[in-house]
């Protein structure tokens, strides 16, 4: 994740989150047609002005290289016994208002995630986010794994009257493109006839 473009404290004993090195990387990945998921981090330190200008550069890296598949808005969930441990929590509106910002500046070939066990994606998804993540049923989040993943029913109803679809890592529209190793054609083929498969309802 690109997190920010600010400089923030949270992020200053930490070279490899310099914003400066993330966007060379995510700019090396376009050149390289690897078909990339990144997002921001809210609740870090950032203001909405660092939010609006992330989104921006995001959106001018898609622009220039077209291989941004999703952009996650992730709100930051603070830890006992950590630096950051009494950081303000951004809110359900908070983090409404800035999927709706993100809806408005990225094109809407890409998808915007919440991860739907940080927050309220029931009410999210009206906000214009279109996906829920790698939500594993065998795995836990290992970042957060106070906060388990929803079960596939769980699922359903948080989507709602929303379709919800399985997807693999890579997006059908860099599939098409053949954006993956000749190695991997075999599996990514594989799999995707098994997604597209008649029968499998949503949420399969």
């Amino acid at each position: 994740m690109l997190e920010t473009t600010a400089d923030v404290p949270a992020h200053r004993n930490s070279p490899g989150k310099d914003p400066a090195v993330r966007i060379e990387m995510i700019e090396d990945a376009g050149k390289l047609s690897i078909p990339f998921t990144t997002g921001i981090l809210l609740g870090i330190g950032e203001t909405a002005d660092d939010r609006e200008e992330s989104l921006r550069v995001i959106a001018g890296l898609h622009a220039r290289f077209g291989h941004i598949q999703e952009v996650i808005v992730q709100n930051f969930c603070p830890k006992p016994g950590t630096a950051m441990a009494d950081a303000p929590v951004p809110g359900t509106d908070e983090i409404c208002a800035t999927i709706r910002l993100a809806r408005e500046i990225l094109p809407p070939d890409v998808a915007v995630q919440i991860p739907p066990n940080l927050a309220d994606a029931s009410y999210l998804i009206g906000c214009g986010v279109n996906d829920l993540g790698g939500v594993s049923p065998l795995t836990i989040d290992y970042v957060n794994p106070e906060h388990p993943w929803p079960q596939i029913d769980e699922l359903r109803r948080i989507a709602g009257d929303a379709e919800l679809r399985e997807r693999l890592c890579i997006y059908p529209q860099y599939i098409e493109k053949g954006w993956y190793s000749p190695l991997l054609e075999p599996l990514v083929r594989r799999l995707a006839e098994r997604i597209a498969a008649p029968g499998r309802g949503a949420g399969a």
